[in-house]
């Protein structure tokens, strides 16, 4: 029997709904300092397509799981074979609310990864590195230099 999740904005999702947890190995920028850590965040079923592809990735692992088995609520809890150092990405519930959705929409993608298995064989790779607290800052050297004659009637 499906439970269904407790919030009026997830009536939709019910705590066996399939959902997939990476494994990403992100950067955070301090004092100049680059660091690197390991971040826990579901992976929505456009991105998991993509990704089997062998598209470069900044995932270790993914994780077929349900919603109930990563969330207490809104609190997440740390799924088996993840490493107790690695952190939950921002706003992690509404993001495994999100992804799940995702999988009902697009059941063939569930057959990708098995419920209750884990995939390892992204093609990973740090080269170009995911910054979490990158902050762009636009300057006047961005904008477009535009010919002299743009704006003038001819």
């Amino acid at each position: 029997m499906t439970t269904a999740m407790s919030d009026q904005n997830t009536a939709d999702l019910a705590a066996d709904d399939y959902v997939v947890i990476g494994l990403a190995t992100c950067f955070i920028k301090e004092d100049g300092e680059v660091h690197q850590v390991e971040v826990i965040e579901p992976i929505p079923s456009a991105s998991l397509e993509t990704l089997i592809k062998d598209i470069p990735t900044s995932y270790k692992l993914a994780c077929a799981t349900t919603v109930g088995a990563v969330l207490e609520g809104e609190t997440p809890v740390l799924p088996a074979g993840f490493p107790a150092s690695a952190q939950f990405g921002e706003e992690f519930a509404q993001r495994v609310f999100a992804a799940a959705r995702t999988y009902k929409r697009s059941e063939s993608s569930k057959n990708l990864i098995p419920l209750g298995t884990t995939y390892t064989n992204f093609k990973y790779s740090t080269e170009r590195k995911r910054v979490l607290n990158a902050a762009r800052v636009v300057t006047k050297e961005d904008n477009v230099k535009q010919h002299s004659h743009t704006h003038k009637v001819l």
